[in-house]
């Protein structure tokens, strides 16, 4: 008789990781659970008047790298190939970002003259930085703040303008909190491998085995900094879910999970209110803290560390406007805790994909709010209304666009606990946890966010991989 893999959560992590089961020489019985009534988490893209797209997630993938590799793979697995929109290397949303600093937009510097002269908001050319990391010597510590050590490699002034800014922009989070070897473990390995992180980066980690595919080449042909698809990002959890049906995964949708026990002979009995199911195998892509608060008393010790690992909400505006031109071209830009606490970007949608304008066309645009401004928000319950992130979004768009008309579309949501935050340390918990599963042998494996990675291609990855650790080594497809 096959086994039952139970998967619990119905995101993006959940979905690939029963994707890659459903698809093994010998697939187990799986049984994907979602508590809400639809699938993708947080990826979720609504069609606004005159077919415009707005995405209230994640709006774009990075096919960089093997796990880039593997996500447009899949994408040519499921037949999504068409419906790809590439922002390809020559595209003003692929060479421009900008920062926002003393009340003006600056271009981040790029290529080899953007670093020799001085460009604003930094005092000196980063070239300067770039000599001071390359003599300084290797880091003894196990870990580091991403704040100490982009201070520590690189000076002040990149620590907390620009790093401040992309933890910000990746992780809603605080640069003086977050870990550098959990965070962006690129750099922290390339500091520990070649005691400077320029040279590490430049010589890289050695080559991985890249997948290849048509898509795969024509996206490193045309050097692609990201890409969407034609009808919104959610096109891709809602295939997942028409093809997990097709290969006999039972879905089951608005089925909270009210805890998890263990039986006689190590099998799970997972109760969902007014029923429950028999697995032999747990995968759980939910949050940390939501796992943690299921698990039964002998997985106390596991229970109290995954619910260290917490998780900020973000609140995303996105603003339509009709005639209106923005005052630069480009991604969109980062703005400084520094500079504003809750303004942590603005992304220029119509820039990289006006092709989800819609008809009439207007610019499209989506601010992110979260930051301190909105955890001591939350933290001194008051009401955290639509108008209040709406006011705050069109006043940033005004200030820092110059976009001062009211907007023709506006949609607000708060996502609550949305992106996991790891903090100093947090290297240490998932080696904690994972030395619990392995001592007490429990059928369980973690996949998700709150682990090794917030992007798209990493919680992809972490699907992935949780199936072939279920699965064994034989499948690693």
């Amino acid at each position: 008789m096959s086994r039952t893999v139970v998967v619990l959560g119905g995101g993006i992590s959940g979905l690939a990781a029963s994707y890659h089961l459903s698809r093994a020489p010998r697939p187990p019985k799986v049984v994907l659970v979602e508590g809400s009534k639809r699938l993708g988490g947080w990826i979720r893209s609504i069609r606004g008047p005159g077919g415009a797209i707005f995405e209230l997630g994640p709006r774009g993938i990075r096919p960089a790298g093997v796990l880039g590799a593997r996500t447009l793979l899949l994408i040519s697995e499921l037949g999504l190939d068409s419906e790809v929109l590439p922002v390809r290397g020559d595209h003003p949303a692929a060479q421009n970002r900008f920062l926002y600093v003393d009340g003006a937009l600056h271009p981040l510097p790029s290529g080899l003259r953007g670093l020799l002269r001085p460009s604003p908001p930094f005092s000196k050319p980063l070239l300067w930085a770039g000599l001071r990391e390359l003599t300084k010597p290797r880091g003894k510590e196990p870990d580091e703040t991403v704040h100490s050590f982009a201070q520590r490699r690189l000076g002040p002034e990149v620590a907390s303008l620009a790093m401040d800014s992309i933890c910000r922009g990746v992780f809603a989070g605080n640069s003086r909190e977050l870990s550098i070897r959990s965070c962006f473990p690129s750099l922290f390995q390339a500091e520990q491998t070649h005691r400077s992180v320029i040279l590490g980066l430049l010589l890289g980690a050695g080559q991985s085995p890249q997948p290849d595919s048509a898509l795969i080449r024509q996206a490193r042909a045309e050097r692609w900094s990201q890409w969407s698809l034609r009808g919104g990002m959610e096109t891709l959890p809602q295939t997942l879910d028409t093809y997990l049906t097709s290969r006999g995964v039972s879905v089951l949708r608005g089925q909270p999970v009210c805890g998890l026990s263990l039986q006689a002979e190590g099998h799970w009995k997972v109760s969902l209110g007014d029923s429950s199911l028999e697995a032999d195998h747990i995968i759980s892509a939910i949050p940390a803290s939501a796992l943690s608060k299921l698990l039964p008393t002998e997985a106390a010790p596991l229970a109290q560390v995954l619910n260290t690992i917490t998780a900020v909400s973000v609140a995303v505006v996105n603003l339509q406007y009709r005639g209106a031109r923005l005052p630069v071209q480009g991604f969109g830009h980062l703005v400084p805790s520094s500079e504003d606490p809750g303004v942590l970007g603005i992304v220029y949608d119509s820039v990289a994909f006006p092709e989800q304008d819609g008809s009439p066309p207007g610019l499209r645009v989506t601010v992110m709010l979260g930051g301190s401004w909105l955890q001591t928000l939350e933290a001194s319950g008051c009401v955290l209304s639509q108008e209040l992130f709406q006011k705050q979004a069109q006043e940033a768009v005004a200030t820092q666009l110059g976009l001062k008309e009211p907007p023709s579309h506006c949609l607000v949501h708060l996502h609550k606990n949305c992106i996991p935050q790891y903090t100093l340390g947090h290297w240490q918990k998932l080696e904690s946890a994972m030395k619990f599963l392995a001592a007490q042998r429990l059928p369980l494996t973690l996949a998700g966010a709150s682990y090794e990675g917030v992007a798209v291609n990493d919680c992809i990855e972490s699907g992935r991989q949780a199936a072939i650790s279920v699965l064994g080594p034989e499948s690693n497809s």
